[in-house]
């Protein structure tokens, strides 16, 4: 466990204790007590899941836990791409991060050293900008980063902080916690192993838990287009298949819940593009089909979707305000997020991100009447955010069940978990 003190520029260690996760586990649980003993200094706490970079079949979720400055309470929001499972490869299991800098800094944690850095180069850059810059000056591009954009250096309701170049589950406002705090970024790389307490079994059963998975209800299903189409949208494959170039999975998921769509370019392109880059990542399900709804092709949605994001700008209340407004030109809508300001919706589902549709997709978990949706759906989360699992995949597969997610946990670390545990914390975590 890290301790940063953005304040005094300084950093220490401190160990896990072996009690804490036994009784809060992982991810939420331990981010949401670290948050109640550092409460009164407003952190940030960054949080693996206990299963996180592992083999365990969509293990790719971390968690940013701090009060929402929309919700006014603790929140968490996921983070995944390759990042999450990079905080746990940094060698920090948890960050916390207290203070507030005097001047822009951004955070580098990398294989157990973090250092505290000057950001004022970086201050005032949009999101891709500032991780190019970051991956350059380190050498490296597979850092992973954790950043903001100028909505979040001007303190809107509407910052976001981003994966990389890409829209994260961040629907809370931690783009303007950190633009705060002068946070500019968290940079993130590292070349830790993991401890597994049985290896050989571990590694033998995530490989069978794979193979169950693969032919289960996901198969022959790919992207954001048959995520909207388990949404009940029908035509969705019609509407973005003329832009689709690929489909991408964050780490070790069995599902590609994100899809790249060429902007500017042939999709069906197979050669290196002529522009340095030619589209855009859908990662925001809920913001895509926002725009959808309003009327926008897949093309105009995209560069919305794009220009949101190198802002550092949650998309769905960008597309919540520009419907009221009636704006249909891109261009014009682009260059009206600079001081776009609007009421802000707290997202319905508690203290987890409604990033993650609130609904199953593809598999069948025995569900039934409206009422029983929201409660799986918020204890579905929990557990995601507690385990380390991409939350989305996690509302796709009943053969993670909790069963199966104990019994591993308790393979990969000797801790002997009970379901009565897991069934605290998850109480813990839903509360707020």
């Amino acid at each position: 466990m890290l301790i940063v003190d953005l304040e005094t520029g300084e950093t220490s260690e401190d160990g896990l204790d072996d009690d804490l996760v036994s009784q809060k586990i992982g991810g939420a649980g331990i981010t949401s007590s670290l948050y109640e003993t550092y409460k009164d200094r407003d952190p940030i706490i960054l949080g693996a899941g206990l299963l996180t970079g592992t083999l365990f079949p969509a293990s790719a979720l971390s968690v940013i836990s701090a009060r929402s400055p929309r919700a006014g309470y603790l929140t968490h929001s996921p983070f995944t791409l390759k990042a999450g499972m990079e905080l746990k490869y940094t060698g920090f299991d948890y960050v916390v991060i207290l203070g507030k800098s005097e001047k822009p800094v951004f955070l580098w944690l990398h294989d157990g050293v973090a250092d505290i850095q000057d950001a004022s180069g970086l201050w005032g850059k949009d999101v891709w900008n500032t991780t190019d810059l970051l991956r350059k000056s380190m050498g490296d591009d597979l850092i992973q980063t954790l950043v903001i954009g100028p909505a979040g250096e001007d303190g809107s309701d509407l910052a976001q902080v981003c994966v990389n170049y890409w829209s994260s589950g961040d629907c809370w406002g931690f783009g303007k916690v950190f633009g705060e705090k002068n946070l500019k970024a968290v940079a993130l790389r590292g070349m830790g192993l993991l401890e597994i307490s049985d290896p050989e079994e571990f590694v033998d059963q995530c490989f069978e838990i794979l193979e169950a998975i693969k032919g289960s209800a996901i198969e022959g299903k790919r992207g954001v287009e048959d995520i909207l189409t388990a949404m009940g949208e029908s035509d969705a494959r019609e509407w973005l298949s003329p832009v689709v170039h690929r489909h991408s999975a964050c780490y070790n998921t069995p599902y590609p819940t994100n899809t790249f769509i060429y902007l500017n370019e042939d999709p069906t392109t197979l050669t290196e593009p002529a522009e340095p880059e030619p589209g855009f990542m859908i990662t925001d399900i809920g913001a895509v089909l926002a725009l959808k709804k309003m009327g926008f092709s897949a093309v105009d949605a995209g560069h919305i979707l794009r220009a949101c994001a190198r802002r550092g700008m949650d998309p769905v209340p960008v597309a919540e305000i520009i419907g009221k407004s009636g704006q249909k030109d891109p261009k014009t809508i682009e260059q009206s997020l600079v001081g776009l300001q609007g009421s802000v919706a707290v997202p319905d589902g508690a203290n987890f991100s409604s990033w993650v549709p609130q609904q199953p997709m593809f598999g069948d978990f025995g569900l039934s009447g409206e009422g029983s949706f929201k409660d799986w759906w918020m204890r579905r989360q929990a557990v995601a955010y507690i385990f380390g699992i991409h939350p989305i995949f996690a509302n796709m597969s009943p053969e993670l069940s909790e069963e199966v997610i104990l019994e591993m946990a308790n393979k990969g670390t000797g801790l002997g978990l009970s379901q009565e545990t897991l069934d605290q914390v998850i109480a813990d975590v839903c509360s707020f």
